[in-house]
């Protein structure tokens, strides 16, 4: 029965996935066929021609996502750790206003930044781009690694400090294996939800910093399915494609580190 249900759940997750990979390859689709009769690449031809310029404004979200993912994770590591091994007044509040950018709506959170932003000269570009879309990742990132933190405890990291280790090599080699498995997923998410940011990346860049997101977005509201599909794959492929590098990363991380404690 279990594995009944995981490969229907499975199949729930594919089937949207290889109708939408059959109508980026076919022009017409008529009902009741079960099956498109004429294929054709229009739309991925139209992804990857120059005057699009589709490939380089993807190029550009992902290395936005990757900057929004690594200073989202900067910030996340060491708050999360102070939350879960430090006790002060208001430690319950701060938990619930950490996830405050996930429970309200985004809509009313940009409006009220992109006024600031605005008087600081922070609208209509990348670096203000940049900071609307750690406001969200930082929620995410902070819980993911709290829990981390508080499932394995600080008593390994005051072991290594009382055998002499530096803040630094404890964090190197004591505090970053433990956490890193928290880090690829919280990173995995900072990155999903920057890579798919399209109302705020349009509030605060006022149309002038383009992200993928955005450039799909008219193309289905329009109703071409061709293109539509076409990108939509690329987007998603994008998105696997840059998880996949990060776990296999982690994989080359762990491999160096064994090292030291064989």
């Amino acid at each position: 029965m279990r594995k009944f249900l995981k490969y229907m759940m499975l199949l729930m997750i594919l089937i949207p996935f290889i109708v939408m990979l059959i109508w980026s390859v076919t022009s017409n689709w008529p009902w009741p066929q079960l099956l498109p009769r004429n294929f054709s690449l229009r739309g991925y031809f139209y992804a990857i021609h120059p005057t699009t310029k589709a490939f380089g404004i993807l190029l550009q979200s992902i290395l936005l996502s990757v900057v929004v993912t690594v200073i989202t994770l900067a910030i996340s590591i060491p708050a999360a750790r102070a939350i879960a091994f430090y006790n002060f007044k208001g430690k319950s509040l701060v938990k619930v206003l950490i996830l405050m950018p996930v429970i309200v709506p985004m809509l009313s959170v940009a409006m009220g930044i992109h006024l600031t932003f605005t008087k600081l000269g922070l609208a209509n570009n990348y670096f203000g781009v940049i900071l609307i879309h750690v406001v969200p990742g930082i929620s995410y990132g902070v819980k993911i690694l709290l829990s981390i933190f508080e499932l394995n405890g600080d008593k390994i990291e005051a072991q290594a400090r009382v055998l002499g280790a530096s803040p630094l090599q404890t964090f190197r080699y004591i505090t970053l294996p433990l956490i890193m498995p928290g880090m690829v997923i919280a990173g995995s998410m900072i990155y999903i939800i920057s890579f798919s940011q399209y109302f705020i990346t349009f509030l605060i860049g006022g149309g002038r910093v383009v992200t993928y997101a955005m450039f799909l977005f008219p193309f289905v509201q329009s109703g071409d399915r061709t293109i539509a599909s076409a990108l939509s794959v690329i987007f998603i492929l994008s998105i696997a494609l840059v998880v996949y590098i990060s776990e296999k990363s982690v994989g080359l991380f762990y491999q160096k580190s064994s090292k030291y404690y064989v």
